[in-house]
């Protein structure tokens, strides 16, 4: 795969938290994580010199995804219809904040103001006088899921049909799309359904906290009920059907909470909520997930090579392909521009064509 990055300051990720190379500023964690695996090319997209090598690469190219505000490709010169003309069935995805069309196309999108626009931060307000941030950029990771799927189904009809396809993915509409309850209820009549979900328990037992739920599955009320010696709950009329421990939640929340304060520990709680075959789980921190052994066992921290550390460690891919994991095949680019020569010399550009290039400032090598 190959990364595009502006001349000289490259991807902006390259700036963060937690920064591996003492003596630069560009080698953030988050960079190195979701760009391992990726080639460096440093081009200069305003100049005309550095639009024709990316419509040089796209000849070359099963697939071109860009994130630019609506429009700007096109002005480029490097959308879909320029990319289709040097390539015919080439599979362009577009992600944006609010799609390529609509009112809100122009306006300028990260994970924050998604979800608020997209009713998700108001869903989550529950008590608190104030709307919160979220910790996840869940707007970010499931434009970028969904692109990954359409473009698999573009390859995959092209490989039928000779067909290349235009995607066009909306950060907002991927979020609203994920919500499961509210949005299906109002757009029927219905109401939204804010503050703690129905169903969904966090119990603080000595130090620690532990999760537990009463939904998803038509047996999970039974077992929890058996497992806390209450058989009589199964016949209350306010918890006997799924609509009625809804509406009577914080009655249940009152009664399962005080029955999981009474173990002496949370190991103790989850040890018999699991021989219940009642879904539970300790509320971990991040290190105590990386020192996990359940992730050490499925290989999900793999290590990649960094030319100032040898090798760091990322998150894996969450899959496993006939039994084993996968991950990147190399590290990240260090260097805004790393590959930049080996690629561009594959597709025909002399060495003295790429240093006149790059005296242009089209490139930097």
């Amino acid at each position: 795969m190959i990364k595009i990055e502006r001349p000289g300051e490259g991807d902006e990720t390259r700036r963060g938290y937690l920064q591996l190379d003492p003596a630069r500023d560009d080698q953030a964690t988050y960079f190195v994580r979701v760009n391992a695996g990726k080639l460096s090319v440093a081009v200069d997209l305003g100049h005309r010199d550095g639009r024709e090598i990316v419509r040089n690469l796209a000849r070359g190219a099963d697939v071109a995804i860009e994130n630019f505000v609506p429009g700007v490709a096109a002005r480029l010169g490097i959308d879909h219809p320029s990319l289709a003309a040097v390539r015919p069935d080439i599979v362009s995805c577009s992600i944006s904040g609010f799609g390529q069309t609509g009112p809100l196309r122009d306006l300028q999108a990260f994970a924050h103001i998604i979800h608020a626009i997209s009713g998700l931060m108001h869903l989550e307000r529950q008590g608190d006088p104030s709307p919160r941030v979220s910790y996840l950029q869940a707007a970010d990771v499931l434009a970028g899921t969904h692109a990954f799927g359409m473009i698999l189904a573009a390859l995959f009809r092209r490989a039928r049909t000779g067909q290349g396809a235009y995607l066009d993915v909306s950060m907002l509409e991927a979020l609203v799309a994920a919500e499961d309850v509210s949005f299906g209820a109002v757009l029927n009549g219905g109401e939204a359904v804010s503050g703690q979900r129905a169903g969904m328990i966090i119990q603080r037992i000595g130090d620690r906290h532990v999760v537990t739920t009463t939904v998803g599955a038509p047996q999970l009320w039974p077992r929890l009920i058996a497992a806390m010696g209450r058989p009589e709950l199964a016949s209350d009329p306010r918890f006997a059907t799924r609509i009625a421990r809804r509406e009577h939640w914080p009655e249940i929340r009152v009664i399962v909470g005080e029955w999981l304060a009474g173990f002496p520990d949370a190991d103790k709680a989850l040890e018999t909520l699991a021989a219940a075959r009642v879904p539970a789980a300790p509320v971990l921190s991040p290190e105590e997930v990386v020192a996990h052994p359940h992730l050490a066992d499925r290989g999900f921290f793999p290590s990649v090579p960094h030319a100032a550390r040898g090798s760091v460690r990322v998150t894996g891919t969450p899959v496993h392909v006939d039994g084993r994991p996968i991950g990147p095949a190399r590290g990240a680019p260090h260097h805004v521009g790393e590959h930049t020569r080996a690629v561009l010399s594959e597709l025909g550009y002399s060495a003295a064509r790429l240093e006149a290039l790059a005296a242009r400032g089209a490139i930097a090598l």
